[in-house]
């Protein structure tokens, strides 16, 4: 056995793997697991999303749900987002600090509410390469007594539905009202008559759903969705629509290393609350001296691609790198994120990116590159 194909032997799969080998989807190891990168070509894929509706599955995403009485209570220290805000059906996209107030993770808590005995109930959906390492910093910090931890990760399939024709189409598998679900959302109802979580966000730039159902109920709903002409995609797709909304990506454009103040993330950093949470003192020192680096959007000059590690220089001084890069499918030029000096990180500003040995110019623009008129709000 060759050790590729130890390594293959040796990545998850998803509940729906086969129905992407029944669809000749080309396919790659992605934190662990064996993925599709694409199906008809990722420029189609792209495509569907914007002007119709594609599907993903994103099952490999971890998936951890929280019950107790002081559950906000317990979250609150782990987080800098204010999650007292949150009101039941609502949810807030945040992350998982260390102390030197570096991303251990982005990710997404669902707030569902007080159930009858007054517990408080939520979901949290977080990467799948760090789904183990959250789950150990988690359970290290949440008083195991006062909150009930479950890890849902393989036991669930979860279908991200996206594009503007994608709310419309889902309705017709759905008995409740989906319109009436805002931005951030989210709602329990069943999908084709089986009991489901259902909210409306997505990592796309695009409106729509993703929807988390048990795997017999996940292989349904693929089908049903494809039969009613949602365009299956992979990460490829995915990886071209985040970068045009400017979506970051652990562990290129955010990691340990990097705090939500650099990373443009100064908006879910709630420093006016008084409450502590791990990487506060961080944070504060951070904004009131103001930070080194800044994480830029930058349009190249040329038709050439900005890839992630390359340097970005300023007058032929390396004054930064590459986190993301690609061709828009939909602007139709290469675009890239790149952490770069404070100073230089204005819009407008006049920088170079080294490929293979030559400088070529960019310029610092406002993100996202891209942003959808289909989009509802909060």
């Amino acid at each position: 056995m060759t050790n590729q194909e130890k390594i293959v032997l040796s990545l998850a799969r998803s509940p729906l793997f086969e129905l992407a080998q029944e669809l000749k989807a080309r396919l790659t190891s992605f934190g662990g697991w064996e993925m599709p990168v694409q199906f008809i070509g990722i420029s189609k894929e792209h495509e569907a999303v914007r002007n119709a509706a594609g599907m993903f599955d994103i099952s490999h995403m971890g998936k951890f749900t929280f019950q107790g009485k002081n559950l906000i209570s317990q979250l609150q220290f782990l987080v800098p987002s204010d999650l007292n805000r949150l009101q039941a059906g609502q949810a807030q996209y945040t992350v998982l600090l260390n102390p030197q107030g570096g991303i251990i993770d982005d990710i997404i808590f669902y707030y569902q509410g007080e159930d009858a005995t007054g517990e408080q109930r939520g979901v949290m959906i977080v990467n799948a390469a760090t789904t183990d390492k959250d789950k150990a910093w988690l359970l290290q910090h949440l008083d195991q007594n006062e909150v009930k931890f479950q890890d849902f990760s393989p036991k669930k399939v979860l279908i991200a539905v996206q594009g503007p024709k994608a709310v419309s189409i889902l309705q017709t598998l759905v008995q409740k009202d989906l319109t009436s679900v805002k931005a951030f959302g989210h709602l329990e109802a069943t999908v084709l008559d089986k009991l489901a979580f259902l909210a409306r966000t997505g990592y796309t730039g695009e409106d729509g759903f993703e929807v988390m159902v048990d795997p017999d109920v996940g292989l349904e709903l693929w089908r049903s969705l494809l039969n009613a002409g949602v365009i299956p995609c992979g990460l490829g797709a995915r990886d071209t629509l985040r970068l045009e909304a400017a979506m970051a990506l652990y562990g290129q454009d955010i990691d340990d290393t990097t705090t939500p103040l650099e990373a443009g993330l100064g908006w879910l950093v709630h420093l006016d609350t008084k409450r502590d949470f791990i990487g506060r003192s961080v944070l504060e020192r951070q904004k009131a001296a103001g930070v080194q680096r800044r994480l830029v959007g930058l349009q190249m000059q040329g038709r050439n691609i900005a890839r992630h590690g390359y340097q970005v220089l300023s007058t032929g001084v390396v004054v930064g790198e590459v986190t993301s890069g690609t061709l828009s499918p939909t602007l139709g030029y290469p675009i890239a994120l790149a952490y770069v000096s404070t100073e230089l990180a204005t819009v407008n500003q006049q920088l170079e990116v080294e490929i293979r040995g030559k400088a070529y110019p960019a310029i610092v623009i406002k993100r996202p590159f891209y942003r959808s008129k289909n989009r509802v709000s909060h």
